[in-house]
């Protein structure tokens, strides 16, 4: 396995972990399922990943880039979302497979999975049929579209998502297409949304000894995701318009261009207007009726803009930053990802680590971006090669003898 972060002190590497001692069944591939089950093994969980033989979770082959050479080698995809897990390799659709499954739920305290609607029933491996051998499991299944309904048998993509709870219309430039955004935000909420969700659900099953069946889909947890955007629709009746790099509800919020490069500037309240008006020496627009208040500027935001993006075009915009924080007003440069990943105070607060790979080889992570002074949450192991496990999870947790294991390899169940 791959060794505790160098980031790790002795003293934390001795704290406790949060969630010790619970045991996390892991059916779930690609994004959503396994960015839940990060969460968890981040916080102690023992997250054992079930992979088919041979070619494993899909995401393992979604490169450029890859770490390592040759059989190997993982996709940076892959290594985002499955360290601190053991690989374990089982053939679901051999009898005996299926067995193993069933053996592994009865000794789990959480079950997650994201096949198909019905896909885990078609292996005898549905929450009813489990929960009969162990009534306290959560068993958590993550879709595109939820259990039952309309859509339930669609195939769910964090893209189409994106584009049916209408997030897509909300993004991008007034004028423009409709845009996805840049990174999978529908599968990663839905992902913490589960999390949060098996967490609730493990602290029942604690008081009352009976587990639940937990229904997390990527339709919901997006149009949840929506916050105050849904709200603003659901209070007026009125459709959500595309605001580009603008707030729909405060001004001036967005993007202003300096002399040399953009910046962000958030402007949440009155006092922070006026002070940005001095900075800007225009403060004659803090007595103007149309912009001395967030709702009138709200209402007069194509006037207001244009007047404090001509004075942000007279400096470079650090100038500018470092002016607009010694006023306290929110602002900061738009950073690339490598800029974002290398800045001081990322580097400084470690989130940043180094793990060491099975062989010998160093990779770099995002960590764990909670503190919890009591129970670090923290990287101890890399993501796993496909069955790196196999044979420690059969010994460990079902007790099989070598002779064992080596039947199953050679019946193809493992």
């Amino acid at each position: 396995m791959g060794m505790p972060s160098d980031s790790l002190t002795p003293i934390e590497e001795q704290k406790p972990k949060a969630l010790e001692g619970i045991r996390v069944l892991d059916f779930s591939r690609v994004l959503a399922g396994p960015f839940a089950t990060m969460v968890l093994a981040d916080l102690g969980a023992e997250v054992i990943k079930i992979e088919s033989p041979g070619r494993g979770d899909e995401t393992r082959e979604w490169g450029p880039p890859w770490h390592g050479e040759g059989q190997e080698r993982l996709s940076a995809y892959y290594l985002s979302v499955n360290r601190n897990k053991r690989s374990l390799t089982l053939n679901l659709k051999h009898p005996e497979g299926q067995a193993i499954a069933r053996r592994l739920a009865e000794r789990s305290h959480v079950l997650i999975e994201n096949m198909k609607v019905g896909g885990m029933a078609s292996f005898g491996l549905d929450y009813e049929s489990l929960r009969s051998v162990n009534p306290a499991l959560v068993y958590c299944s993550i879709s595109g579209f939820g259990q039952d309904g309309p859509y339930a048998e669609r195939p769910g993509y964090d893209y189409v998502v994106q584009a049916m709870s209408g997030l897509m219309s909300i993004t991008g430039e007034p004028q423009g297409e409709p845009h996805k955004v840049g990174v999978a935000v529908s599968d990663v909420f839905t992902g913490l949304f589960a999390a949060n969700a098996i967490q609730a659900a493990l602290r029942h099953a604690e008081r009352s000894g009976q587990g639940q069946y937990v229904d997390v889909n990527l339709l919901e947890s997006q149009l949840a995701a929506l916050v105050n955007v849904a709200s603003n629709v659901l209070v007026s009746g009125s459709d959500a318009p595309r605001w580009g790099n603008g707030h729909p509800n405060i001004v001036p919020y967005q993007v202003f261009y300096a002399a040399d490069k953009p910046l962000v500037v958030a402007v949440g309240n009155d006092r922070q207007f006026a002070a940005l008006c001095d900075l800007l020496d225009c403060p004659h627009l803090t007595t103007d009726p149309h912009f001395n208040t967030n709702p009138a500027r709200v209402a007069h935001r194509a006037e207001l803009i244009p007047l404090l993006n001509e004075r942000f075009k007279l400096k470079d915009a650090e100038s500018w930053v470092e002016g607009l924080l010694a006023l306290g007003i929110p602002t900061g440069p738009i950073n690339t990802v490598q800029q974002a990943l290398h800045d001081p105070h990322v580097t400084a607060r470690g989130l940043v680590e180094t793990v060491t790979m099975p062989d010998e080889s160093t990779l770099r992570l995002v960590g764990p971006p909670v503190r919890l002074s009591a129970t670090p949450a923290r990287i101890e192991s890399a993501p796993p090669q496909v069955g790196e496990h196999t044979e420690h999870v059969l010994r460990e947790v079902l007790g099989m003898t070598q002779s064992d294991i080596s039947r199953l390899r050679e019946q193809g169940v493992v």
